[in-house]
């Protein structure tokens, strides 16, 4: 059944990750976001408090964390910066097809990097799915994969790919031929030392500009048969499923979001006056926080859901959609008014909500967008009793 009541480990680690988001992460997430800069400090932090690489098993070093417990630390640290929730959530990104489908040499080697570190650094990975012209339609993803003996030849370019430029090796998907759709689609893990992969642009984004996001290219690259995750022509189900498992987190992004811009219009609407009173006396900005409150509560309880399914074996797309497709839109929602009970000091830097609105868009498009999520619901709909 159900159960809302959390553990003290999991309460425990919300105030850890709440402490963290709010005395080392909030003071410097607009500095971040100007300059467009990659956290390594933070990162560095996060990797000596046990915040990244949650979901990864013990027996490879990791803490073995419930999606649940993920969700909880992503909303606190989404709270203070979506961009840094960003790059932390993508290293788990990345190993997750490795968790589903990998083998226990493959689980040793890469998910025990990430766990081990370098030198008391965190060690990155990415997740390398979307292209430029294949993004939420992964069966029309063109990248190239040839098979030549014992190794397979690798050719594309992947797009979008956050912690692109700073990950030690990146999961990543190509077709044997685009006619086969997605039957045609493999899983590959690849070091990013290897000969033949390029890091592109970094891309200079709207929002969530902390988050370091950049092309891979790959010409020629040689991947050895171990190299394989899972079965040739399996990528498809492999990158599905990591997807159902990794949206519950953007839902608890978004909650953090949420969260964020009805404390700051809160607290703004109680001290900014307007016709001799505080504008919270004004039912035109009651009703906006009300809504405000109503969509983090929504959200809530919908990533919490949905997080609890998986950890209970229970996983399914249609629930994993609602919390990704609610939760980014009703941040996208709650931002804007955030803005506009701010007024003109919403829409200057002065103040956190533009970056909260800014950020908050992405949330509708990376890792399936509000659309894609409205289609995976209407099918799973149609195709019998939900």
């Amino acid at each position: 059944m159900f159960d809302l009541t959390l553990t003290d480990e999991q309460n425990a680690l919300i105030e850890t990750a709440r402490e963290f988001a709010r005395k080392e992460v909030a003071p410097v997430a607009g500095h971040l976001d100007e300059e467009g800069k990659f956290p390594a400090e933070l990162m560095k932090t996060a990797f000596e408090l046990g915040l990244m690489n949650s979901e990864i098993p013990e027996a490879y070093g990791g803490l073995g964390l419930s999606c649940l417990s993920h969700s909880l630390l992503l909303e606190e640290i989404s709270w203070a910066c979506a961009g840094v929730n960003t790059t932390l959530a993508a290293n788990m990104l990345g190993s997750m097809p490795l968790i589903i489908a990998g083998n226990d040499r493959q689980k040793q080697k890469y998910l025990g990097a990430l766990t081990a570190g370098d030198g008391g650094k965190p060690v990155y990975a990415c997740y390398a799915c979307s292209e430029p012209d294949a993004g939420s339609d992964v069966a029309g993803m063109r990248t190239r994969v040839e098979k030549k003996g014992d190794e397979y030849i690798l050719n594309g370019q992947k797009r979008w790919i956050t912690n692109g430029g700073v990950a030690s090796f990146c999961t990543t998907f190509a077709t044997f031929d685009p006619k086969l759709k997605h039957k045609g689609i493999t899983a590959f893990v690849v070091d990013m030392s290897t000969p033949g992969v390029k890091i592109g642009k970094k891309e200079n984004k709207m929002g969530q500009r902390s988050s370091l996001t950049n092309d891979i290219i790959f010409e020629d690259v040689k991947i050895p048969k171990e190299n394989l995750i899972g079965e040739e022509g399996a990528g498809f189900k492999v990158a599905m499923k990591t997807f159902d498992r990794s949206r519950p987190w953007i839902a608890a992004g978004a909650a953090g979001i949420i969260k964020r811009s009805l404390d700051e219009s809160r607290n703004y609407s109680l001290e900014r006056k307007t016709f001799g009173v505080p504008i919270a006396q004004h039912q035109a900005v009651q009703f906006m926080l009300a809504d405000m409150a109503i969509a983090y509560e929504t959200t809530r309880l919908l990533y919490m859901k949905a997080s609890w399914m998986v950890d209970s074996g229970k996983l399914d797309s249609i629930v994993s959609s609602y919390a990704k497709a609610y939760g980014a839109d009703a941040a996208m929602r709650v931002s804007t008014d955030a803005v506009q009970i701010f007024g003109g000091y919403g829409y200057t830097k002065e103040y956190p909500v533009e970056k909260l609105m800014r950020d908050a868009k992405l949330l509708q498009i990376y890792e399936g967008t509000s659309q894609i999520q409205r289609i995976v619901i209407a099918r799973n709909l149609l195709a019998g009793d939900k």
